[in-house]
């Protein structure tokens, strides 16, 4: 079993190289995307079916979600096996075959390039923690949610915090790109209102997780299953009663991609009548 700082250390290597809740105790390689003219217009899922390949934005350095095996070099995750079945509808086969058949060219994305990749057509469909907000959905597509989590705060169980007070004059790690400040702050004006707090924006998780450990911030905030990759006996969550900032996963489609965006809707809604979501959900261990 990888120890927390073992992961950290594996996929931060890897990076270089390539340069519902889960329940945790208490106590998104790719660069901006630039290659491209911006895609005004939908481009259809025939377009995809004539290129012969779906090309799909993923995390890499999330297990459970979206990683990529430093030592196989293989795409692996819940995340992963949806892009296979949306693969699976584009190509009319299933997705055990579009596997097979390599029907998805994976582009590493974090929550700072997954937008500008979506935009000038570099990917095709992102499937990569990707938070619904009405903000976000004025400038992309989002299928129904396949996933709902919410925010944790990650620190060292020898930090001697306990309550969300304790945060007063402590430095927050949140990701670059992501919606974790805002919750932040919209939660701690309600739970610790004279806490005054400092943010350092990062490019990735891991890089946020080996700050934590070296003591550089005194927290790492992000939806709590996301943490799961990043907890192990030495650190825990603050206060995990409080439960804040609801997070939907959507797979999410360049905005004029209106063809593909309903079929990757589409998609989930099946996944999720037949059951096979949650199957999906729990073979990964993110219940």
């Amino acid at each position: 079993m990888i120890t927390r700082r073992g992961f950290v250390g594996l996929a931060g290597w890897s990076c270089l190289a390539a340069l519902g809740v889960a329940a945790l105790p208490g106590c998104s390689s790719g660069q901006a995307g630039d290659s491209g003219a911006r895609i005004t217009s939908d481009p259809g899922v025939a377009s995809v079916r004539g290129r012969g390949i779906l090309k799909a934005g993923v995390k890499t350095d999330l297990p459970g979600y979206g990683y990529q095996n430093p030592a196989t070099g293989e795409f692996e995750g819940l995340e992963v096996d949806l892009c296979y079945h949306i693969a699976g509808s584009v190509f009319g086969c299933s997705a055990d075959d579009a596997k097979s058949r390599g029907l998805v060219d994976f582009e590493g994305v974090t929550a700072k390039t997954r937008g500008p990749f979506l935009d000038n057509g570099q990917v095709d469909v992102v499937c990569a923690t990707f938070t619904i907000t009405e903000e976000r959905k004025k400038s992309w597509n989002f299928s129904e949610p396949y996933r709902i989590d919410s925010i944790g705060i990650l620190v060292e169980r020898d930090s001697g915090m306990e309550r969300m007070a304790d945060l007063d004059g402590r430095i927050i790690g949140v990701a670059q790109g992501a919606n974790t400040k805002a919750q932040l702050e919209k939660m701690l004006a309600q739970q610790a209102p004279d806490a005054h707090v400092t943010y350092q924006k990062f490019p990735d998780y891991p890089t946020i997780a080996a700050s934590l450990s070296s003591g550089t911030i005194d927290a790492f905030s992000v939806d709590r299953s996301i943490l799961g990759a990043y907890t192990d006996d030495s650190t825990c969550l603050l206060d995990p009663s409080v439960v804040f900032g609801e997070q939907k996963y959507g797979i999410t489609t360049n905005k004029y991609a209106t063809e593909l965006a309903g079929l990757c809707n589409q998609l989930v809604l099946d996944l999720r009548a037949a059951g096979e979501l949650d199957r999906m959900i729990a073979s990964h261990n993110l219940l």
